[in-house]
């Protein structure tokens, strides 16, 4: 008896019936997918802890920015944590105008040779593929930084998409856990930078200092609408009521430029002190250097502080907070 074929008309009322017991027989385990799911988010986890413990390890130190592998063996000589390559200081910067953008690969990688410390370098805020470009060329740390022209004035750069621990600035509570909450292992006051004006940076600590006094003094329930008004996870707030400090490292940043501006903010609660301008527009960058690393290290005393703050040289002339024309600080909430 010869072979024959059932062929059968499927109405379009039919076709949704059809579609869904034909994908019946596609093979799907869902044990594994979600296996699979779980094993992604704990390693995105576990990369993001080995991050904040990277950024733990510079807790205590000072942070130079340098132009130059010349500077930077000079920052890593005087006891630099880390060097933040750039092409232009923020004082610089401030005073040429124009669009700022990440520097030259090639002169973070000459400057990466030089020194033996880690090595950061700014991208702008927002700009991801800038940030792509620095994680191929293996820098230690990166900055997405107010001081450069933002590329995105809405989004921050998805910050756990990446192997490399991210620098923030903040000037208060809730930019801090925002960023954090975006993947930020270390978060520094925002300040003024390239100002020399040390004013900012400590309204900035000042100010994140008491919102989270203010948050640990809340109960319970209240925390969840502090995390709908900080626009935060209420994991991060809880966090900080009951830690009495962010989940991250806290750095002061901005207008630091002599060694009684780093022992102030580290008094005031600062965890280590990155230094821009205030260090190579200065009359002896090599004494400065120095002696702003041991103020870090002694905040707490006077005595040494006096001493280390003799015979410096001229301190970088600055500009005073009532005339700047362009608040950094501003960018990037």
């Amino acid at each position: 008896m010869g072979a024959f074929f059932v062929i059968e008309i499927i109405v379009p009322g039919q076709i949704d019936l059809f579609y869904l017991v034909m994908q019946s027989f596609i093979p799907y385990n869902k044990t594994v997918a979600t296996n699979t799911t779980i094993e992604e988010e704990k390693m995105t986890e576990n990369r993001y802890e080995l991050n904040k413990n990277l950024a733990q390890m510079l807790k205590g130190g000072v942070i130079m920015d340098v132009q130059n592998p010349e500077q930077a063996r000079i920052a890593e000589a005087a006891g630099a944590a880390a060097v933040m390559a750039l092409e232009r200081i923020p004082a610089d910067i401030r005073a040429a105008g124009g669009v700022s953008r990440m520097s030259d690969p090639k002169m973070i990688k000459e400057i990466q040779e030089a020194v033996s410390i880690p090595v950061m370098a700014k991208v702008r805020i927002g700009h991801f593929v800038e940030a792509q470009i620095l994680e191929a060329i293996e820098i230690d740390y990166i900055d997405e930084s107010e001081v450069l022209s933002p590329a995105d004035d809405r989004f921050h750069v998805d910050k756990k998409e990446f192997q490399v621990p991210f620098v923030c600035g903040a000037k208060d509570l809730g930019e801090a856990l925002r960023r954090i909450a975006e993947g930020a292992s270390m978060i520094r006051t925002k300040g003024e930078p390239g100002t020399g004006d040390i004013v900012q940076a400590v309204r900035h600590m000042r100010m994140m200092n008491q919102e989270i006094r203010r948050i640990q003094n809340l109960r319970e329930d209240e925390l969840y609408v502090a995390a709908k008004e900080l626009q935060v996870p209420v994991e991060l707030v809880q966090y900080v009521h009951e830690n009495g400090k962010l989940p991250v490292v806290n750095f002061a940043a901005g207008g630091v430029a002599t060694p009684a501006d780093a022992a102030l903010m580290m008094q005031l609660g600062a965890e280590g002190v990155f230094v821009g301008s205030g260090i190579f527009k200065s009359g002896d960058p090599v004494k400065r250097a120095a002696a702003i690393v041991k103020a870090v290290t002694n905040y707490q005393n006077p005595q040494i502080l006096a001493q280390i703050s003799e015979d410096l040289g001229e301190a970088m002339v600055g500009i005073n907070e009532n005339e700047i024309q362009i608040l950094m600080a501003e960018r990037g909430k």
